[in-house]
């Protein structure tokens, strides 16, 4: 009988133990090891009577066990992040390298067009007198103005091309959604850099983003890396680094820093959060038709980050 019990209870504990190590994730190895826990106590407290127990050591292993299984559902989770990280950073510079080839193209274009343009009108002005040959004489003009233009054009794209870290660093808020005095620090390799900060105002915020500066620099990656590393003890997400947030960060605290190391940007201190502001007012219009109780509490509910932070 004795036996038998033993052999019970073991397989009772172990069921509970398979089936918490079953459950294990990235973010629950506490709930798991307390379940295993109570298990443990419950179980052997059913062996009183015959003296039977599970003993410390087993549990100890156990508990060994679910640690193991939740670093390793950890290490795939941060692969996962990192491979997402990767990707996009991938489709990013793809963008970008589609954008300057495009841009490179349309000057190439242009620097033809007005090339020809300007040959034409060259040959008409040898030919032509008087005032026909001074409104000539301005076309040539306006058109090597204009090819100038093209070529600095192309040259800038080439340019860009070659420069395979040059960059942008923005700096930018979204008060609607995260509260004042937090900010995202990223970096992006688009021509076009403002895309990058529409983007990221997607479906997945209630509010867009508000730019508060954009600096170029021929080592984004460094220089955005340097922002991260100054703010580093002020990160909001502490365990997944993706997450550029920062809170309690002073637009004065970017701005110095960054003209420490010689560049120089206009800094925006006041975001213009128009629909969040405009959300604002509307809410405010709605509440005022309430009654006053039920405004009063529905207006608690009303952005609780934001206006926690205000």
């Amino acid at each position: 009988m004795v036996k038998l019990n033993e052999k019970l209870l073991l397989r009772a504990f172990n069921g509970e133990c398979d089936g918490a190590l079953a459950n294990v994730s990235w973010n629950n190895v506490t709930k798991m090891e307390e379940r295993i826990r109570k298990s443990f106590q419950a179980i052997n407290k059913l062996g009183d009577v015959l003296s039977v127990s599970v003993t410390q050591e087993f549990l100890q292993l156990r508990l060994d066990e679910v640690r193991l299984s939740h670093e390793y559902e950890q290490k795939r989770y941060q692969e996962r992040e990192e491979q997402r990280r990767i990707r996009e950073q991938i489709r990013d510079e793809e963008k970008a390298k589609q954008e300057i080839e495009n841009a490179r193209e349309d000057a190439e274009l242009e620097e033809a067009r007005f090339q020809k343009a300007l040959e034409r009108a060259r040959e008409e002005a040898a030919k032509a007198t008087g005032a026909q040959l001074q409104k000539l004489t301005e076309q040539v003009s306006s058109f090597e103005s204009k090819l100038d233009e093209a070529r600095k054009k192309k040259e800038r794209a080439i340019s860009r091309a070659q420069l395979t870290k040059s960059g942008f660093v923005y700096v930018i808020s979204n008060v609607g959604s995260f509260g004042g005095c937090v900010y995202k620090i990223g970096m992006t390799r688009r021509l076009e850099p403002m895309e990058r900060v529409f983007e990221l105002g997607g479906a997945s915020v209630p509010f867009p983003f508000d730019l508060h500066a954009m600096l170029y620099s021929d080592n984004a990656p460094e220089l955005e890396n340097a922002l991260h590393q100054l703010f580093e003890q002020r990160r909001l997400n502490l365990v997944n680094a993706r997450r550029e947030f920062y809170r309690d960060v002073e637009l004065e605290e970017i701005e110095t820093f960054v003209r420490s190391r010689g560049l120089s940007a206009q800094f925006l201190r006041e975001p213009e959060a128009r629909e969040y502001r405009e959300t604002l007012a509307k809410r405010e219009q709605q509440l005022s038709k309430m009654a006053p109780k039920e405004s009063e509490k529905f207006s608690d509910n009303l952005f609780p980050v934001a206006a926690s932070q205000a």
